[in-house]
């Protein structure tokens, strides 16, 4: 079998977004059932390729990938085997070095602030624009504590943001 550094071959790695979760299935509910996302593939990996491509060694992870109607799509990573990752610091702030945050995009950005408002914890009092003719956007994190940027695609002009973000024009 070959792997992706012969010649030739496909990288056979991922481009998506992706994020380590305690549970998958939780974490998988929460984009699914309030950012309008599809699960679009399911796999177990383990063995001496996934320890190397994520230089941990006993690695055996649960993958769940999730598709919105257009752009990238997510990951979600749970290591099933070893157990003892650390998880997001509950006082993380946007300027410390370990944030991160993932850009989507939904039809109407204050509308979703509304939306989550009710069912995550939200980092940002409102959904804003920072300057005129600007989407509005804010901060929500997701039930592991990662950072999820909601911008509008309502904006005359293009945000920067535009060209990596996730659809999920079904934020319910």
């Amino acid at each position: 079998m070959a792997d992706s550094t012969t010649r030739g071959a496909r990288p056979r790695w991922s481009v998506a977004p992706y994020f380590i979760v305690d549970d998958v299935v939780a974490t998988a509910n929460f984009y699914r059932d309030t950012l309008g996302m599809r699960v679009a593939g399911e796999s177990e990996n383990y063995g001496i390729e996934q320890e190397r491509l994520n230089n941990v060694f006993g690695a055996r992870l649960r993958i769940t990938g999730l598709r919105a109607a257009s752009g990238p799509g997510v990951e979600f990573l749970e290591y099933l085997t070893p157990r003892d990752g650390r998880p997001v610091p509950e006082d993380l702030s946007a300027n410390d070095l370990a944030h991160w945050e993932t850009t989507f995009r939904s039809a109407d950005a204050e509308q979703a602030w509304k939306v989550l408002l009710k069912k995550t914890r939200l980092v940002s009092s409102r959904a804003e624009s920072p300057a005129e003719n600007v989407s509005p956007q804010f901060l929500a994190k997701d039930p592991d504590g990662h950072v999820v940027a909601i911008i509008g695609s309502e904006s005359t002009k293009r945000d920067v943001n535009d060209e990596r973000a996730v659809a999920t024009d079904g934020i319910r």
